[in-house]
Order: C-alpha cells, then sequence, then structure tokens
C-alpha cells in the first residue's frame, strides 16, 4: 500500500478562555489513503469542523502531528502552509465565498491563473460543464440559486485537480435533493485521485453516499465506519 494521504498521531487542540481551558480535540490518530472518501460527522461541538481546519494547516494543533502527502503540517510556517494549500489542497466552504464581481466562469478560473495555468479558462469551462452548469457560466453569484453557487465553489475548488479536498458542511444551506445531488459530485472526485474529506451532520446521506464515515465525540474519534459496513 503507497504512503498515506493524512497520518495524525494523537492530535490534540486546546484553547485557553477567561474560564480556563478547553479541550476541543483529544488526541485524534487517523489515516486517509489516496482516493479515499471521507465523511466527519457528529454532533454540535464535538470538533468535527475544528478537526478539518487543522488538516488543512488553517488552525494550529497544540499537540500531536498532522502529515500531508509526506509532509508535516505541524512543523510548517504560515508561508510554507500556504504554498502547500496552493499546490495541493481545494477548500469548500458552507458560504461559498464566491467573489460577486466575477462571473462563474471567472470564480473557477481564478485559482488555475494564479497557477499560471495557461489553459484557464478552457479546463474551468470543463468543471462547470461537469457540475452540470456550462449554461451559467456567464452568470454571477447574485444570479445563481444556492445550489448553483454551492455547484461552482466545489467546481472552482477541484479545478486544479488537487491531492486533496476539504468541505465543511457544504450542504448545510440546502434542501434534501440538492444536498444529495452536491454530495454525488464530491463521490465522483475520488476517481481523479482526490482524496476528499467532508464535514456534514446529515448521517442517513453519508450513509447513503457510501462514504468512510468518521464519528466525532466531545472531541474524541469515537467510531469510524467503513463503506462496506455501511452498506450492510
Amino acid at each position: 500500500m503507497s504512503d498515506p494521504v493524512y497520518d495524525l498521531q494523537d492530535v490534540t487542540l486546546s484553547l485557553k478562555g477567561n474560564a480556563g481551558t478547553v479541550d476541543i480535540l483529544r488526541g485524534i490518530s487517523l489515516q486517509v489513503q489516496q482516493g479515499e472518501s471521507i465523511a466527519l460527522t457528529g454532533a454540535s461541538g464535538s470538533g468535527k469542523s475544528s478537526l478539518l481546519m487543522l488538516m488543512g494547516g488553517l488552525e494550529r494543533a497544540t499537540g500531536g502531528r498532522i502529515a500531508a502527502l509526506g509532509q508535516d503540517l505541524t512543523a510548517m510556517d504560515e508561508d510554507a502552509l500556504a504554498r502547500f494549500r496552493r499546490e495541493h489542497m481545494g477548500v469548500v466552504f458552507q458560504s461559498f465565498h464566491l467573489i460577486p464581481t466575477m462571473t462563474a466562469l471567472e470564480n473557477v478560473a481564478t485559482p488555475l491563473e494564479l497557477a499560471g495555468k495557461p489553459d484557464a479558462f478552457t479546463r474551468a469551462h470543463e468543471e462547470l460543464k461537469s457540475v452540470g452548469l456550462e449554461a451559467r457560466a456567464d452568470h454571477y453569484p447574485a444570479q445563481l440559486s444556492g445550489g448553483e453557487q454551492q455547484r461552482v465553489a466545489l467546481a472552482r475548488a477541484s479545478a486544479p485537480r488537487p491531492d486533496i479536498l476539504l468541505a465543511d458542511e457544504p450542504t448545510g444551506n440546502l434542501d434534501p435533493t440538492l444536498a444529495a445531488e452536491i454530495m454525488a459530485l464530491f463521490a465522483e472526485l475520488p476517481s481523479r485521485g482526490t482524496s476528499v474529506l467532508v464535514v456534514s451532520h446529515d448521517l442517513p446521506l453519508l450513509r447513503r453516499m457510501r462514504k468512510r464515515v468518521l464519528i466525532l465525540d466531545h472531541g474524541r474519534l469515537v467510531d469510524d465506519i467503513s463503506p462496506q459496513d455501511l452498506a450492510e
């Protein structure tokens, strides 16, 4: 078996507040393989979004080690983390974060242009087509529905063909039908070799999508359910 895309060893996250230290994550250890599709779920406050932020290098762990693609994220400075994300990661948030003054096509092309890709707009058009928005390429975010905006956000994140794609509650603002459609699009990404990690509170939907599901509770990883177990 090849080296894991992620290798987390005894990862902790603690925050100091007026009432003292709060333990957000407590000794998380796990591995993610290339092309694997994983969902992080649990009750509100369980630490699932915090764990995703650590794995994206967007927050700092207070203990343990996080290795991604063989590189120690916990040892990188902010500039190195930013380069690593630009070269290897795509991120999708619940609130889309589209640039309102740019069309859907321009939003998707932007990270490709920043990466110096000469065919940025051609690739962006292909990516919009893959999420069913070819006809909406010239529309601005305000002219798109919530589901369409999330599709644009997914296309933007996946267009550079990242090794890793992280998504934090990407269907949280969508109705069940649209949520299922968006999750189905995420399910296609591992066929490109992209490892996908999605935070979601919708366990019934995750069971239908046949993802590996990691369940957190009060900052601890309490269950790791394989796709085969979900199918039973």
